[in-house]
């Protein structure tokens, strides 16, 4: 009821170097809010996404950082994907999702029904900012309900598609992910399985 333009403000990064602006964007006033919502529920039911290498919290991170055998030499990294809604491919992953839902044999009406929301809330990305409307053509919208999942969706499409590959390539011994931080734990002593050229 009511809908108006959301509006947008800034949060001061004051645990990070030069303490970075993340913008907030009150999204529970757009007109694609419920939308939004009853997209995420549905997705959640109909093509629940495999959590191979989610964490969800760091008691589940400690768990399985005592399950890994873990040498001297092994290294760790820890990596952030920067401005992670933003970068998040809106149409390659509308495509990602179809390709989901007809795996999970979604019939037709519910298929088309989805998508069409997926639109509708990937297209209402503008906010109000000092009484100009700013349009975000990247990405998606920051602080809807629904981009959390979307993302994720791109995300774990990725992480399957690439995981294998790159376990071999670098000797990654165990992989963790939460939302846009990862750590990884490497083995960087382990003979390289590729062949040597002269």
């Amino acid at each position: 009821m009511n809908p108006s333009t959301p509006s947008i403000k800034g949060l001061i990064k004051l645990h990070k170097p030069e303490q970075p602006t993340r913008p907030i964007v009150y999204w529970h006033s757009a007109p694609a809010y419920k939308v939004s919502k009853l997209f995420t529920q549905k997705i959640n039911i109909i093509a629940p996404l495999l959590n191979t290498f989610n964490i969800k919290n760091t008691k589940v991170l400690i768990q399985k950082l005592q399950d890994t055998p873990i040498s001297p030499h092994f290294t760790f990294a820890s990596l952030d994907i920067t401005n992670l809604y933003s970068n998040i491919p809106v149409k390659e992953t509308r495509t990602i999702l179809a390709n989901i839902l007809k795996h999970n044999l979604t019939d037709p009406q519910t298929w088309h029904e989805l998508l069409k929301w997926y639109d509708i809330i990937t297209r209402q990305n503008y906010f109000n900012n000092n009484q100009d409307i700013i349009i975000q053509y990247d990405g998606l919208v920051m602080c809807a309900t629904s981009s959390s999942i979307i993302a994720e969706i791109f995300l774990k499409h990725t992480e399957y598609t690439h995981m294998a590959h790159l376990t071999h390539k670098h000797n990654i011994i165990n992989y963790f992910c939460y939302m846009d931080d990862i750590l990884l734990i490497l083995d960087p002593k382990s003979p390289d399985p590729r062949p040597k050229t002269h």
